[in-house]
């Protein structure tokens, strides 16, 4: 009886153990993708047409206080990677690292950078909405189901503005908005879906430190 106990004892401990590497593992990839978010706002704000004179104020404004969330975040995960015996992820995301490698060279003016900005946001969301379920304490859920909805917010906002910039070359994108002269999409752009996807996920290992 003693041995059986003693087994399923070592049998508990190697569960937990496994299941924290799982853990540290989500969450150093998770930060990878907000590092990578911060570096490709940061990019973004040097541009003229984003962060200088030519830029518009509320996207801008925009641009400068989700780069400020991103870094958050990722501070926020990395914290949670330390406290559970992990190794801070410093690094940006490496399969997102290298679509944003291609992209910045292409980028001529401000649409080119929303529909960048608005596909990290999307995996930011989708992967962490995943995870929700994958982490194996209500902290880290209650972790990444808040950031979750925090790119999904910011998708939102990118999305209506990737609609309004067309419209007299992003003369609409104000606060508070001129109701009357917005077309009908932007009742809808922002929200295109009833349940967030997760097809775009990235794996839990991507941006794990080995």
């Amino acid at each position: 009886m003693v041995g059986i106990a003693g087994t399923g004892l070592v049998a508990a401990g190697a569960g937990r153990a496994s299941a924290a590497t799982s853990d540290i593992a989500i969450l150093q990839t998770a930060a990878s993708i907000e590092n990578l978010a911060v570096s490709t706002y940061t990019t973004a704000l040097t541009l003229p047409f984003i962060g200088g004179t030519m830029a518009n104020g509320v996207v801008k404004a925009f641009a400068m206080k989700t780069m400020a969330q991103h870094a958050e975040h990722a501070q926020a995960f990395n914290a949670a990677v330390v406290k559970l015996g992990g190794r801070e992820q410093n690094g940006p995301d490496p399969k997102y690292a290298a679509v944003v490698k291609a992209a910045v060279p292409t980028i001529k003016g401000p649409g080119d950078v929303v529909a960048l900005a608005i596909t990290l946001e999307d995996v930011a969301a989708q992967t962490y909405t995943r995870n929700v379920s994958q982490v194996g304490t209500s902290m880290l859920r209650m972790l990444l189901g808040s950031v979750a909805a925090v790119e999904a917010q910011h998708r939102a906002v990118l999305l209506a503005v990737q609609a309004l910039l067309p419209v007299s070359n992003g003369a609409l994108i104000t606060l508070p908005p001129n109701l009357a002269t917005l077309p009908k999409a932007a009742g809808s752009v922002a929200f295109p879906n009833a349940f967030y996807p997760t097809t775009m996920a990235s794996p839990a290992t991507e941006g794990a430190l080995r």
